[in-house]
């Protein structure tokens, strides 16, 4: 109820923006990425529409390999029912991995600090967070987002078989997945060599990778370069490794100079995310949580690609959210739901500015 609640009001804040500018509510709802996912749960990777353009503005029969199977396949599955169409199956299918993620969260946050209400806060915050709007788009977020917090959950559990089937599924999902699949293993590895519970860490070791590198593996084949899942992310998305140059650039110039609203509050968000990073060195924080996070926010800014949308990409390193929703938690209630109400305000605002006003930024 807390996560479809804080959904709602999004919804409502994206409303209002859309009628004042005189857009179509469902219209930004499947635009952007949404477009190529819903393709792909269509047609697969061969059969797109020649009006599909990749970020450079380009027609590339390529540009569809850069967006993982996971969430599109699952879509094209469920599509098949009777009555629901692939936009039907994109959205019931991120409800149902939304509130997933939600029960996950909860969980998570009553492990950590021991707190029914530092869960329910974890949600909330979650389901708030600057561009979670995409949490009610046919986007791949949520699907990713629920499998990380139950591989988490699962590995700090000590239940290596459902960590490493979760992980592998992930891996299949978003790129983002290499964070994941690398504290997996790093984990399984750590209780390899403590010589605890026996051999079953080595199922998860193995598993972690087999989704990611399946669908790598099925690229190189496809374009005939072992790296070309990598090729077709620089020349259709302008997207690389870049040691965060780009990144520290972007952030730079919109501290510096005379930009707007969007461009600076955006420069501040991943800022926030590394100073929340170093909150998360509390030791009621297991350090898988910690190694996570930081190995999201590393990936994130440290590639190049568009700038504007690296809010959204950090909406899995969830961990970051600890810190706020443990101190939330130890305040008097007025306290606690003032800033609860105000991060739930900004994030709303957030998320429609950028999908309505700000072009490019998903």
């Amino acid at each position: 109820m807390v996560y479809l609640t804080v959904r709602l009001v999004g919804l409502l804040v994206l409303g209002a923006f859309s009628a004042v500018h005189q857009q179509s509510l469902v219209d930004g709802l499947f635009s952007w990425d949404a477009d190529w996912y819903l393709e792909i749960a269509r047609h697969g990777y061969t059969g797109n529409d020649r009006s599909m353009l990749d970020g450079n503005g380009n027609r590339n029969p390529l540009a569809s390999m850069a967006f993982f199977p996971g969430f599109p396949l699952l879509t094209g599955w469920l599509a098949v029912v009777p009555g629901i169409d692939p936009a039907a199956a994109a959205m019931l299918l991120n409800l149902a991995a939304g509130l997933a993620c939600a029960y996950g969260l909860a969980r998570l946050g009553r492990l950590v600090n021991g707190s029914n209400r530092t869960g329910l806060l974890l949600v909330a915050l979650f389901a708030a967070a600057p561009m979670s709007i995409v949490l009610s788009m046919p986007y791949s977020e949520p699907l990713f987002c629920a499998l990380a917090v139950w591989t988490l959950l699962w590995l700090l559990e000590g239940h290596w078989a459902r960590a490493g089937v979760a992980c592998a599924l992930a891996g299949a999902v978003r790129h983002t997945g290499v964070a994941l699949i690398l504290v997996v293993m790093l984990v399984a590895l750590v209780a390899l060599l403590r010589r605890r519970d026996g051999a079953r860490p080595w199922f998860a070791l193995l598993a972690a990778p087999c989704g990611m590198l399946g669908y790598l593996g099925w690229v190189a084949l496809r374009t005939g370069q072992l790296d070309g899942y990598f090729q077709v992310r620089r020349s259709g998305w302008s997207s690389a490794p870049d040691g965060g140059v780009a990144t520290a650039r972007f952030v730079g110039e919109a501290l510096f100079t005379d930009e707007s609203v969007f461009v600076t509050f955006a420069a501040w968000l991943l800022l926030a995310a590394v100073v929340l990073l170093f909150c998360c060195l509390d030791r009621r924080i297991a350090w898988p949580l910690v190694v996570y996070a930081l190995l999201v926010v590393a990936f994130v800014l440290g590639t190049d690609g568009l700038m504007f949308a690296k809010p959204r990409a950090l909406l899995p390193a969830f961990p970051l959210l600890l810190p706020l929703a443990m101190g939330l938690s130890d305040r008097r209630a007025p306290v606690m739901l003032s800033g609860l109400a105000a991060f739930v305000c900004f994030g709303s605002w957030f998320s429609a500015y950028a999908l309505v006003v700000w072009p490019y930024a998903f």
